[in-house]
């Protein structure tokens, strides 16, 4: 008895955590993003902005002495060798390449607000689970209702997981891209591959705060609307839809 206490009365702390959530933290969260978005580092703000020097120079060419007398052999050895493996990279003359600092510095403002999104978004699903009734014949409008604010909830946390993969994925892409420079440092498509890479960054995490600032409002809006029935589904009411 004492654990099925302990049970009930965690599920009473979360039904009112979230109900408090959804009323009163979520207007706030709203206003705190679109401020946010507002700021110099999401507003207006020029591609050129987030642009980082990759610090590997292009070496001088080499100047070769005619090896007209060489093997037939050996010269088509040593173009095959230029042609197909590049530039042997053993150590950078400039240093390392550094992470562009523009992008790192707006995912560390970015990552904090996909967590609470993924956070709050499954803590309203267990409160609406919470809310449905058994399973028995009768009016189950409400318990539709219930049904579909749920799995509407639960896209928005699946698609908040996935911003974090994105994240990842860019700098796999962006040190894969920076390697190809620094063997063939004279190909100047992958340094500007480089620069496209991290404005595509740029516009995906302007994007990503967007959205979470939409779903909060969309999960906000649609739980306003439908609070009766997710708290009480079984009314004798059935002419009642969604929105």
């Amino acid at each position: 008895m004492a654990n099925a206490t302990k049970v009930q009365e965690y599920k009473d702390g979360l039904i009112k955590q979230a109900e408090e959530l959804v009323i009163k933290e979520f207007p706030e969260t709203i206003v705190r993003l679109n401020n946010l978005l507002e700021t110099p580092n999401f507003k207006n703000r020029k591609f050129e902005d987030v642009h980082q020097n990759l610090n590997i120079p292009v070496p001088d060419p080499i100047v070769f002495n005619s090896h007209t007398d060489l093997p037939a052999a050996k010269k088509t050895k040593y173009d095959n060798s230029i042609s197909q493996d590049g530039t042997r990279v053993y150590v950078l003359p400039s240093g390392s390449v550094a992470i562009n600092k523009h992008l790192v510095e707006l995912v560390e403002s970015v990552k904090p607000h996909i967590r609470k999104l993924v956070e709050d978004s499954n803590l309203m699903k267990m409160w609406i689970s919470f809310m449905i009734p058994k399973i028995e014949d009768g009016n189950n409008f409400g318990v539709s209702i219930q049904e579909d604010t749920l799995a509407e909830v639960q896209s928005v946390e699946t698609e908040a997981a996935t911003f974090f993969d994105q994240i990842s994925r860019y700098f796999i892409s962006r040190g894969k891209l920076i390697s190809k420079v620094a063997k063939y440092p004279h190909i100047e498509d992958y340094r500007r591959a480089v620069h496209e890479l991290d404005q595509k960054e740029y516009l995906s995490l302007w994007l990503t705060m967007s959205e979470i600032r939409n779903r909060y409002c969309a999960l906000h809006d649609i739980v306003l609307k439908n609070l009766d029935k997710i708290k009480k589904p079984r009314t004798t009411n059935a002419t009642e839809s969604l929105y």
